[in-house]
């Protein structure tokens, strides 16, 4: 870590305990032939690994300063950097660039997880697996079951396309500087397409976003302004209820009502 002082402003907290270093990349289980991006690679303590045991890798770096240290760390057989950042770059592209599936993986900067997690939903058919280091509670907030404390629009919008499993946590002194939070790895499996409820996916959006929109409203409020009453009880679903003690498939058979007209 010479060298380079951790910005604030880029939420930089480098990982550099071994055990979880290891415990991380095992999780992953990268083998050669693997396409696998990294997005936040810093100081390349998790790229190191991964480059070591799938032979490339792909990663994603927003400080200028942390891609020139990787690129001269690494050849750019083992190592092609993005310099850019990750809310900003087209991961449509990205992906299309290459034939093989794709593994996701970083210590994700907590000031932009959720907004980030959000916008690599549109390529979720291409990705065979995430595994992403976030704050615990952001973590919780994914893997929550309905009517727990946690459950929110992030579990509901997550677990619609994605298998999710909160794996170790890890805590601050595995970083430098340490965080004030604790961290946890999550593993986020894409559903195959196959499997997925026949619902347009904006749609199912719009009705999650609306229902989770005041915690407080019965749906039959919040919702008023795509679905009546009536068809909120055509969906199975109890007007008087609140968002936060509906299952996924409550709001899928929502968005199908919503569909109906």
């Amino acid at each position: 870590m010479e060298g380079h002082r951790a910005r604030k402003r880029f939420s930089q907290n480098f990982l550099h305990d071994a055990h979880y270093i290891a415990r991380i990349v095992d999780a992953i289980a990268p083998v050669p032939g693997d396409r696998i991006v990294e997005i936040g690679p810093g100081l390349g303590a998790l790229t190191a690994p991964l480059v070591e045991r799938a032979g490339h890798v792909t990663c994603v770096e927003i400080d200028r300063d942390l891609a020139a240290r990787l690129r001269a760390r690494f050849a750019p057989a083992q190592l092609a950097v993005i310099e850019a950042d990750a809310l900003q770059l087209d991961w449509r592209a990205l992906v299309d660039a290459d034939p093989r599936p794709v593994k996701v993986v970083g210590n994700l900067p907590y000031h932009i997880s959720t907004p980030l997690l959000f916008a690599l939903l549109p390529i979720a058919e291409r990705v065979t697996a995430q595994h992403f280091m976030l704050q615990k509670e952001v973590v919780d907030r994914i893997v929550a079951a309905a009517g727990s404390i946690d459950y929110g629009r992030l579990s509901v919008m997550l677990q619609f396309r994605y298998r999710v499993a909160r794996l170790f946590v890890v805590p601050p002194g595995a970083f430098s500087p340490p965080p004030k939070v604790h961290s946890a790895i999550v593993r986020m499996l894409p559903i195959p397409p196959a499997e997925l409820p026949r619902v347009d996916a904006d749609s199912f959006a719009r009705v999650v976003a609306a229902a989770f929109g005041q915690r407080r409203k019965t749906l039959r409020n919040a919702l008023a302004g795509l679905l009546s009453e009536e068809a909120i009880r055509a969906a199975g679903v109890d007007p008087s209820a609140r968002a936060e003690t509906l299952a996924v498939e409550h709001f899928v058979r929502l968005t199908a009502q919503l569909a109906a007209g």
